[in-house]
């Protein structure tokens, strides 16, 4: 008997922890069921539903129009055609690149002729229905109606593999077009080569946003095929220019629901690179494992925070926004190391640092950066450890990095906040000593020993760094954007002071300090705005403050009303400034209530978003909500956040408000959801809000988990009426990042009447 029983305990052990398994992995939360990748899709979000990975350096994705500003990720939620699947993309941008290696089946005659200039349509494009689209993380899929083939797209982090399921055909294939790319760019320098019956690579140069992008392929088929090289130039319909061809043509027959599966890799630095990465990472033809683990790739990353909320929307709004902060900054760095460096020459770096690019830092740095410190602070130090390697290898701190390219895009130096506030924040893992010449020099005016095109030194170092630092102030008859590079700079420089004090810099210390209040030049009492002054000290007259000349003014992709209030690093000062906080709040309370009328000869596109003249849908605008918090009027910060993430973030193709711009957008939500704001990236200060959650946790790196618990919650309660962090009173609208990072519990009362709570005594 007892003989017996040792052999049955160990199965019944064996079973019930089966069991025990079973119902632990059934509750674990798939967060990936609520992300909705059509979200900005439609619009200005200008976002794409491809098939990725978190920060992947490959984006397969159907291309549905070719040019023009919302072509800029490929994809638009308006169109019923599908140009085919290309490989590369950029999520939210305002400016249009890449569409890189584009790949379509085809079933019957092959058309390849030149559209238009003026078409959004290639000539094989085939019709579709979002009713046959399925887009999660990880997985794409469509039917193409015209061929009557359903196309399916999964990825790792440098490879992409197809599954195409044809009808019966003796005339069935693909067309790989590698000259085709968004915004009908220039290939400067293109070679396609059929390599074996199931094997193609190519390698080109395109000139457009990025004027040095190099793009390599290896492409591998798992069925054999015959084909046609079309490598002719063409004439382009309506005009006398002749581009070159770069087509493959193949051809191949097809059984009924027969599955015919591609492997695509692409790298900056060779052909050989973009097939090892193949090689490396798809060493099989097995399409639904691929994909599980792309979803699993992305469980991972969602998983750093859990919110409780009845509101199904709002979940998929929340890990939608989560999702979206990870589509960039994109790997560039192939699996044995080598990348293409920003002096146009391959590097070697290690595993452990890998190199980034898509730094969209006039953006990120206000709510995405602050975002990764907190969620993951280690891959926030390599995107710190990637800007620092451009220094180095480029000459400059970049301001958008493309592909290896400087652009010269937007205005200030904001890789200069990325490094400093994860240097307050403690996270440290980087060359201090060379991240901090790094910021000295961005702030200087010396265009000397900087690897970049002619054309876009005058932008990546403008003669504004000049004024700034000699006259103590940018003269706006001498300088474009004047008013909002100045601003930019006082807030960068105050950056540069901070860091200085740490390095035990007195001299620069003092220095940046000074240019760091150089605000005050441009304040207009009498007006109450930030305004154009110009060489001779003068305003620039007419003036008006809702008036706006795209990227043609004195301030940048907005109005004076917008940025008469970016000075983030010393709102005390602009309150002051303004006359005090009851002549501030009434500034501030007409923002909000005054027209949203707009005036000007080419009003800017990206001035959107509008409530009075908040601009949410742009970056300028994204602090503001929060000043009332230094004025011990936080209730009203409660009212304007909750207002803005109920009418500016929506569950639908048109659910942001303006371009998405690589994360930023989304990461404002994830914030502001949670009940909190960094509205100064360097001070590791974090300004409340109203928190939309029943609970949040965050689950930081280190195991800890802080909790934000939010009781009498709902949609009328929007007020707090009191505070605790780890069970002692919080009486202040603002913590710190320690109190995030040591882990613990921040607990709000809510009520519907605005409370004199966070109000100083």
């Amino acid at each position: 008997m007892k003989h017996l029983l040792s052999s049955v305990i160990p199965v019944v052990i064996f079973l019930l922890g089966v069991i025990s398994c079973s119902v632990q992995n059934k509750d674990i939360l798939d967060y990936t069921q609520y992300v909705n990748p059509f979200v900005g899709t439609g619009d200005h979000g200008h976002t794409f539903p491809g098939a990725i990975v978190p920060y992947g350096m490959i984006q397969p994705s159907p291309d549905t129009r070719i040019y023009q500003w919302d072509a800029c990720s490929g994809y638009h939620y308006s169109d019923s055609t599908i140009n085919g699947f290309s490989h590369t993309h950029l999520s939210g941008t305002g400016c249009g690149d890449y569409g890189d290696v584009l790949l379509m089946p085809i079933v019957g005659t092959v058309q390849y002729s030149q559209e238009p200039l003026d078409s959004q349509r290639k000539v094989y494009a085939s019709e579709f229905s979002h009713d046959s689209e399925i887009a999660v993380p990880g997985y794409y899929s469509v039917f193409l109606d015209r061929y009557g083939v359903k196309a399916e797209l999964t990825a790792t982090k440098r490879a992409a593999i197809h599954r195409y399921t044809f009808p019966e055909s003796d005339n069935a294939g693909f067309i790989l077009d590698f000259d085709y790319s968004l915004q009908r760019q220039k290939n400067e320098e293109i070679q396609i080569e059929v390599v074996s019956d199931t094997e193609i690579r190519g390698r080109k140069k395109t000139v457009y946003w990025a004027f040095d992008q190099y793009i390599n392929f290896y492409a591998e088929f798992s069925k054999p095929f015959t084909y046609e090289l079309v490598t002719d130039s063409v004439l382009v319909p309506g005009t006398n220019n002749e581009i070159p061809q770069a087509k493959v043509l193949l051809h191949f027959s097809t059984s009924r629901n027969e599955e015919v599966l591609v492997k695509v890799g692409i790298s900056g630095v060779d052909m050989a690179g973009a097939k090892r990465n193949v090689e490396v990472e798809l060493p099989d033809w097995d399409f639904d494992l691929v994909k599980k683990e792309a979803s699993s790739e992305w469980q991972k990353y969602l998983s750093k925070i859990n919110i409780v909320t009845k509101d199904e929307d709002q979940k998929k709004i929340f890990y939608t926004a989560l999702y979206h902060t990870a589509v960039a900054p994109n790997l560039f760095t192939d699996v044995d190391g080598r990348y293409l460096g920003m002096d146009l020459r391959i590097h070697q770096t290690s595993a452990d640092q890998p190199v980034y690019t898509v730094f969209s830092l006039w953006d990120t740095f206000r709510a995405l950066h602050p975002l990764m410190t907190i969620i993951d602070p280690a891959l926030n130090g390599q995107f710190i450890n990637s800007l620092i390697r451009k220094y180095k290898e480029g000459g400059i701190l970049p301001m958008w990095d493309l592909a290896s390219n400087y652009t010269g895009t937007m205005i200030g130096y904001h890789a200069v906040p990325v490094i400093v506030d994860a240097y307050m924040k403690g996270q440290r893992d980087f060359d201090v000593k060379t991240a901090y010449q790094a910021c000295l020099r961005a702030a200087e005016y010396d265009t000397s020993g900087i690897h970049c095109p002619a054309l876009v030194l005058p932008h990546l170092v403008p003669k504004a760094k000049y004024y700034k630092n000699t006259l103590g102030y940018v003269p706006c008859d001498l300088e474009n954007e004047s008013v909002a590079k100045a601003l930019e700079y006082a807030y960068n420089d105050w950056c540069i002071s901070k860091f200085a004090e740490e390095m035990k810099d007195t001299l620069n210390y003092v220095r940046y300090g000074l240019f760091a209040k150089a605000y005050e030049k441009y304040f207009d009492k009498d007006t109450r705005f930030m305004r154009g002054v110009d060489s001779k000290g003068k305003w620039r007259t007419p003036f008006n403050p809702r008036s706006s000349t795209h990227r043609s003014d004195d301030y940048c992709e907005g109005t004076a009303w917008q940025w008469t209030w970016f000075v983030p690093h010393d709102i005390e000062g602009l309150v002051s400034l303004m006359g005090g906080k009851d002549t501030f709040s009434e500034k501030l309370d007409s923002l909000f209530v005054v027209s949203s009328k707009l005036e000007g000869e080419l009003v800017s596109s990206d001035i959107s978003g509008l409530i009075g003249q908040y601009a949410h849908g742009n970056e300028p605008s994204h602090h503001i909500l929060h000043m009332y918090n230094y004025i011990d009027q936080p209730w009203k910060t409660q009212a304007l956040v909750d207002s803005v993430l109920h009418s500016q973030y929506f569950n639908a193709p048109a659910g942001i408000s303006g371009n998405e711009d690589c994360g930023q957008m989304s990461a404002w939500y994830v914030l502001n959801s949670m009940g909190f704001y960094q509205v100064c990236p360097g001070k590791s200060v974090y300004s409340i809000g109203r928190p939309l959650f029943d609970k949040v946790t965050v689950n930081l790196s280190d195991g800890k988990m802080f909790t934000i618990r939010t009781n009498n919650n709902s949609a009328t309660n929007k007020y707090i009426q009191s505070a605790t962090l780890n069970g002692e009173p919080l009486t202040c609208p603002f913590f710190t990042h320690d109190d995030i990072v040591a882990g613990g519990t921040l607990e709000f009362e809510m009520g519907d009447i605005p409370s004199n709570w966070g109000v100083e005594k």
